[in-house]
């Protein structure tokens, strides 16, 4: 039986949970089913910031990407897992992403933040990141009052 801060906790984890879980898991089935072209494209952009991925077979790369996206669809989903676990592998990824966003050229406006019309994609993975660092903030205070 949860203690009635424990039903908090999950209360207010469930909709920033469920919607970003969501999202991954979508896009991670997309993913799985990528065509040739889909997979060079996406092996390609990556390897534009993160040149070891060169190396990588674009088909490989696009299903560890999947596997990944749907990974982390799994911690968010499943109520299980601890919000700090879950707040981590989202955070990760959130970062990896949003460093495509800044060292990507064309995706910011020049000398500022402020996304270009190819680079709103990217910069809305900001919000991912602060929902995976209240997850992790809200998975401490739970660890804490146990």
């Amino acid at each position: 039986m949860l203690s009635a801060s424990a039903r908090r906790s999950a209360a207010r984890q469930f909709p920033l949970r469920l919607t970003t879980g969501a999202f991954f898991l979508n896009s991670g089935i997309s993913k799985l089913g990528a065509d040739e072209a889909t997979a060079e494209r996406l092996q390609q952009f990556a390897a534009t910031t993160y040149p070891f991925l060169e190396k990588q077979d674009a088909r490989k790369f696009t299903r560890l990407l999947s596997v990944g996206e749907l990974a982390i669809a799994a911690t968010l989903l499943v109520p299980v897992v601890p919000a700090a676990v879950a707040g981590a592998a989202l955070t990760a990824f959130s970062v990896g992403t949003l460093g495509l966003y800044l060292r990507t050229p064309g995706m910011r406006e020049e000398g500022s933040l402020r996304p270009t019309e190819q680079g709103i994609a990217l910069a809305k993975d900001l919000w991912l990141l602060g929902i995976g660092v209240a997850l992790v903030a809200e998975g401490v205070t739970e660890h804490e009052h146990r």
